[in-house]
């Protein structure tokens, strides 16, 4: 079930992060890489954090953005505009913007992952959950608006 999702969602990343108006390569190859712009990078990203929220037993907290460090600061900006992308996406009907958003956040939490210590026994722990739950509710909705499944394991 997993890997149909992955499939179709690839396929169908790779038709919408591209401008309509531009022409569009189709490498099965690219579209299947887990990392670079493309939907099973971000379906791996939502399925990470969704690993995280069971491991780390989240519960959701309230959270005090300045106890995350500084490279959650790039993940809160991107998570600001969500409205904004989906509102201008749909006026221009430009899915690209939501496509290209989606890899935007992504990179950004993977970077803020690489540099976090999010399941350290600590009094900020669910704090750090409760923020990889807000980027895991914007990815799948993004994904949802692109009719792309985000399956919470790989």
């Amino acid at each position: 079930m997993v890997a149909r999702q992955v499939g179709v969602g690839a396929v169908i990343f790779n038709d919408l992060k591209n401008n309509r108006m531009n022409d569009i390569d189709f490498s099965l190859e690219q579209m299947m890489n887990f990392e670079g712009e493309t939907g099973p990078y971000v379906q791996y990203t939502f399925a990470r954090i969704s690993s995280l929220l069971e491991k780390g037993d989240f519960k959701e907290q309230a959270i005090h953005f300045d106890a995350l460090g500084e490279y959650a600061w790039p993940v809160i900006q991107l998570l600001e505009q969500y409205p904004i992308i989906v509102q201008k996406s749909f006026e221009q009907a430009d899915p690209s913007q939501i496509a290209k958003f989606s890899l935007h956040v992504s990179r950004a939490f993977n970077k803020y992952y690489a540099h976090s210590k999010i399941l350290v026994e600590d009094e900020w722990k669910q704090m750090k959950l409760s923020f990889a739950f807000s980027v895991a509710i914007v990815l799948k909705d993004a994904l949802s608006l692109l009719g792309i499944s985000a399956p919470n394991k790989m």
